[in-house]
């Protein structure tokens, strides 16, 4: 493929010197971001399609093509009109590609170096940014990379903006989105959300059910019964749009969406994803210690220890068994070898005392563990007895019991949290080196010092090296404030001590309010009995080891019947 030799004259009657050449598409690109609008008519879609038409004209530059990106950022190539220009760059069809000026073309001065410096040259395309004077068929501009380098820098500048105003928002206390289902705006302070009378119910109904053991397949199912209209069928209705065609069909992503909303608890939370680079538009998950959250800015719809229990036991699915009964302690239950749940087995022909959990893993024998077998009936006598006496415990001795707690988690927080701040320095330190190292990398390359193979292998380490280190920001960052969370653990569960003063029997809300999970430990044999140990971990007690809280219970069954020791 030979180069393209026309070459850049302000006269008008020079055109169209390399016949050959002008068989090849010449791209008229244009492109406009939401902020370039800030800049008023000279950066506007139409201005540049004029001074691209009349360029390409008095040039003597046809079979043009005009190719538009209109509200794009310029940080990042994921744009539709320039990846239909580099894809017939790609097929050998180009021989020219010409911009307004090098901003229109990208503001990342490492892709926008790529492309003008490697790419553009391997398929012989010819370069021009016309209020810049740059031309590759006349030699390398000296201020080109300076000026790529500013693109970028405005880019950044702008966005740094952007993100300091909708932060200030977000930290003033106000919501940055609109009121989910079960709230509405105040009609007379938009930032405010009050109560839909209509929907609130509907959310606090879902919760009971799902600290009742039920699953959100079975919560739209029940929904959908009881003529329940959806959230798109709600607001189509005051909207006084047509309403869906199955106006009661409840999606479970729909349950779970409004079991995951955080705002239910009647705070402000903002900030719940965020981008890892102004030059990324995908949103990521934020940890918990890197939003804000302020409580107390709504009435709340569920309480903060509902909400939280239901996310525990949103980590563990159920299912319900061919008898249509479902355990009342499913999904808690792991074996103490391989670490498996034991699934609840049942049968219609079962009168209940049969039902029982078993690993996951046993498959009759033949699996890859052995039989941990118990049965319903007695670990619920199990459980009751252990919750009964826990609870008594605590009730006696408060102010006694949480400090002991404290002093059992202490010490191993503390120790944690200095490891994990330490490695997370490191990290972010490395991270910031990598940002110098390729813009180092970079300059050498342009100035012929490195290589353009020798710079994409370096490049493409180090952008490796920088995903590695941003997924071990991420998992750092989750851990190093977990130390105001530990005291409102206890506080927590006595304010569950109380709420049950007795109780009689076991039900799936009490088992979930309680319970985070059991461990089933192997039976054993000692002649006519069959011993078997069963460990009961407490919702926010996990870490305390005393002997009433920490060691196993030991059921004992003799002729069918289950006993504690």
């Amino acid at each position: 493929m030979k180069p393209c030799t026309t070459v850049l004259s302000a006269d008008p009657h020079k055109k169209g010197e390399n016949n050959v050449d002008q068989q090849k598409i010449t791209i008229l690109y244009c492109r406009l971001s939401n902020e370039d609008t800030l800049d008023g008519e000279s950066n506007s879609i139409a201005n540049q399609r004029n001074i691209l038409t009349r360029f390409a004209a008095e040039r003597g530059f046809t079979n043009t093509r005009i190719l538009v990106d209109d509200g794009y950022t310029g940080t990042n190539f994921n744009r539709p009109g320039i990846q239909e220009g580099l894809s017939l760059v790609e097929q050998g069809l180009v021989g020219t590609w010409i911009v307004k000026d090098m901003s229109r073309f990208g503001r990342d001065y490492l892709q926008v170096g790529r492309y003008t410096e490697i790419v553009f040259p391997s398929y012989d395309v010819r370069f021009i940014a016309v209020n810049d004077a740059v031309d590759s068929a006349t030699g390398d501009n000296d201020f080109t990379v300076i000026r790529n380098v500013f693109n970028d820098f405005y880019a950044k500048d702008t966005s740094k903006k952007v993100r300091s105003v909708i932060k200030a928002k977000g930290i003033s206390g106000k919501h940055l989105g609109k009121p989910p289902y079960g709230y509405r705006s105040d009609p007379q302070d938009k930032d405010h959300w009050i109560l839909d009378e209509e929907a609130a119910p509907v959310v606090k109904r879902i919760f009971d059910m799902t600290i009742a053991g039920i699953g959100p397949c079975r919560i739209a199912r029940i929904l959908e019964d009881d003529q329940v209209p959806t959230v798109k069928t709600l607001y189509a209705m005051r909207k006084g749009k047509p309403a869906p065609e199955r106006p009661c069909h409840w999606h479970e992503q729909s349950v779970v969406g409004i079991l995951e909303r955080m705002e239910y608890t009647g705070c402000v939370c903002n900030f719940k994803t965020y981008s890892k680079s102004y030059k990324l538009k995908k949103r990521i998950p934020n940890v918990k210690e890197d939003m804000f959250i302020l409580p107390g800015t709504q009435e709340a719809i569920v309480s903060q220890e509902q909400w939280d229990r239901v996310q525990e036991l949103r980590k563990n699915k159920r299912r319900i068994t061919k008898g249509e009964r479902q355990g009342l302690f499913s999904g808690l239950l792991f074996c103490a070898d391989c670490g498996s749940k034991l699934n609840f087995a049942t049968c219609k022909r079962f009168e209940g005392k049969q039902d029982r959990y078993v690993c996951a893993k046993y498959r009759s024998g033949r699996g890859a563990c052995s039989g941990h077998i118990i049965r319903e009936e007695v670990l619920r006598d199990v459980v009751l007895e252990r919750i009964r006496a826990v609870t008594e415990m605590i009730r006696s001795d408060v102010e006694g019991f949480q400090e002991d707690w404290l002093q059992c988690r202490r010490e191993d927080q503390e120790k944690s949290i200095r490891e994990d701040k330490r490695r997370l320095a490191q990290a972010k330190k490395r991270l910031a080196d990598i940002d110098v190292l390729m813009t180092r990398i970079y300059e050498d390359m342009v100035l012929g010092n490195l290589s353009q193979e020798r710079y994409q292998k370096m490049s493409e380490g180090y952008e490796a090296e920088q995903s590695n280190l941003n997924n071990e920001i991420i998992g750092l960052e989750d851990w190093v404030e977990t130390r105001e969370e530990m005291d409102n653990s206890f506080d927590q569960f006595a304010a569950l001590v109380e709420k049950y003063v007795d109780i009689p029997e076991l039900t799936p809300t009490i088992v979930n309010e309680f319970i985070k999970k059991i461990i089933v430990y192997a039976p054993e044999k000692q002649g006519t009995k069959r011993i078997q140990k069963v460990r009961i971990i407490f919702n926010f007690l996990d870490e305390l080891d005393t002997p009433e809280i920490g060691e196993p219970v030991i059921t004992e069954t003799t002729y069918g019947r289950g006993k504690t020791a």
